[in-house]
């Protein structure tokens, strides 16, 4: 099997859960996120696409409902050993084999479902709810596995801190490419390749890429362009390892700096300094936030400035690299050693058409924060 953790770490994160279904008196739970399947049993796939769910049981008893596509992955990278098919076909009804499977394995009356989840749709959650009427009581539990997975162990951590050195790599490769006349194209071949080349994996989103106006976008859009003799280029993007992720985000200045960019960017790397400084054992993920504002809005930016400035990173799937926590305004989430953090400070003034972005991954520790990547956080001059 290809497993990237050990039995033991696969058995205490098993445990972990079950401790959460009891002390939710849950008699079992219906997964469906891709990220706590892979989290609790390895099973590595983008079939999530598709329906599939794992049931895992109080009593420890765990089996998978899939498509006959996903069989042999579940085989060969999970430590699952009960693996239960459904058939692709017009009177397909794999929400009925999910009731049968549970009925067969003897599950509770009290499930846990993770409803928050881009594995389940909106149509079969209700199609779920219609099936287990009077045949058991579904819960929301869909933060579980969500907080499990938010403090990271060792053998995590270790993948982590490969995933930030594939982000520097990306980095280099980019800040290499990065000059007047280059094609957005090529800089974004250069940061995969190094990604690639040193053993990493997709990323769980698109990368951003967006020069001149585009420079103000915080999402990736389809077409490239060729740099100007004085431009601007936004790039976030992460190294991923095993589908562990470290991210970093900067705006590139090509050519003259307008006094804008030099403005911005002192703005944002005091901002960014300020949210390292509040993340420690203890503070919330509000609290980040906050020093974000205070920095920002100290200097006049808090039109330029966006409501949410960073969130936990881990192992996560398509369509997207975020995790939480996020960083937005009196959100109470805890922060604790093992917790790896993105922050972004994201400055778009749309009125003179300037972007500046600086961000980079942190490992709480005991003590405070961590940084993973990004050492260099000086504006970048092409």
């Amino acid at each position: 099997m290809a497993l990237h953790f050990t039995a033991d770490e696969f058995g205490a994160r098993k445990r972990r859960f079950l401790a959460a279904l009891a002390e939710r008196k849950l008699d079992g739970a219906l997964l469906f996120a891709q990220e706590s399947m892979y989290w609790l049993t390895g099973y590595d796939t983008f079939g999530f696409c598709f329906y599939q769910c794992l049931y895992v049981g109080a009593d420890g008893r765990m089996a998978l409902l899939t498509r006959s596509a996903d069989l042999r992955q579940a085989q060969h990278t999970s430590t699952l050993q009960d693996i239960r098919i459904w058939r692709d076909g017009r009177a397909a009804n794999p929400v009925g084999e999910t009731v049968a499977m549970l009925r067969d394995l003897g599950a509770g009356k009290r499930l846990g479902v993770e409803f928050d989840s881009y594995g389940l749709t909106h149509a079969n959650g209700k199609k779920l709810e219609a099936a287990f009427a009077g045949v058991a009581e579904l819960v929301d539990a869909s933060d579980i596995m969500v907080r499990l997975r938010s403090m990271k162990s060792p053998a995590e951590i270790a993948y982590v801190r490969r995933a930030a050195e594939l982000s520097d790599a990306a980095d280099r490769a980019a800040l290499a490419a990065v000059r007047a006349g280059a094609d957005e194209g090529e800089i974004l071949a250069a940061q995969h390749s190094a990604i690639f080349a040193g053993g990493g994996d997709y990323p769980g989103n698109e990368f951003i890429i967006g020069s001149g106006r585009d420079a103000l976008l915080c999402r990736y859009k389809a077409g490239r362009r060729a740099l100007d003799a004085n431009d601007q280029i936004t790039l976030e993007f992460a190294g991923a390892y095993r589908h562990y992720h470290a991210a970093i985000m900067r705006t590139v200045v090509v050519g003259e700096p307008r006094p804008l960019h030099l403005r911005y960017h002192a703005a944002a790397k005091e901002a960014l300094l300020a949210c390292e400084a509040a993340m420690k054992p203890g503070a919330t993920a509000g609290d980040v936030f906050q020093a974000h504002c205070g920095v920002f809005d100290s200097h006049g930016l808090a039109s330029h400035r966006l409501n949410a400035c960073g969130y936990s990173l881990g192992a996560k799937f398509t369509p997207s690299w975020m995790d939480w926590p996020m960083f937005y305004a009196n959100n109470d989430w805890v922060l604790e050693p093992g917790m790896v953090l993105f922050a972004h400070m994201i400055l778009m003034d749309s009125e003179s058409e300037t972007a500046m972005c600086l961000g980079r991954t942190y490992l709480v520790g005991q003590q405070g924060a961590e940084g993973l990547n990004c050492a260099d956080l000086d504006l970048q001059l092409r």
